[in-house]
């Protein structure tokens, strides 16, 4: 699994026109879901996200977490993120998961974030979407299946 996290003053997704999903400070999540990933693997990306401290405090520090801030979640699957180009120049997917079974993980992921903190906003999986953002710092995180323990 293959997730981007962007802290955000604000986030929105539309689909041909039409917003379905929009959020004020919190986090973009850019989900890549893999073909060897299961949802026990998904589980160890949610708790991350949930206790990933990248807020300030009132020190300026970086140590509140989504709920501290009341933070929202817009989530947004991108199987882009498995992009492989290390051969010419157009990328391949291979790796990436069947569009069933990252449909299925992706929903997963957003049942378990809305039970845990609330508000979850989504993009629409397989849609052309167009996403539209105010990166904070601007602040960006990646995790990757080989950095999660």
């Amino acid at each position: 699994m293959r997730i981007v996290i962007q802290r955000v003053k604000e986030a929105n997704v539309t689909v041909e026109g039409q917003c379905i999903g929009s959020i004020g400070k919190g986090f973009l999540i850019l989900i890549g879901v893999g073909a060897e990933d299961t949802q026990k693997i998904a589980d160890k990306y949610i708790d991350k996200i949930l206790k990933m401290r990248i807020f300030a405090d009132e020190n300026g520090k970086t140590n509140l977490s989504l709920s501290d801030v009341q933070g929202e979640i817009l989530a947004i699957s991108q199987f882009t993120l498995y992009a492989d180009c290390r051969k010419g120049n157009r990328p391949d997917f291979i790796h990436a998961a069947s569009a069933e079974m990252a449909r299925s993980i992706y929903e997963y992921i957003l049942m378990k974030l809305k039970e845990r903190l609330g508000t979850v906003e989504r993009g629409e999986f397989g849609a052309h979407m167009e996403v539209s953002l105010i990166n904070d710092g601007p602040f960006t995180i990646v995790l990757d299946e080989r950095l999660i323990p």
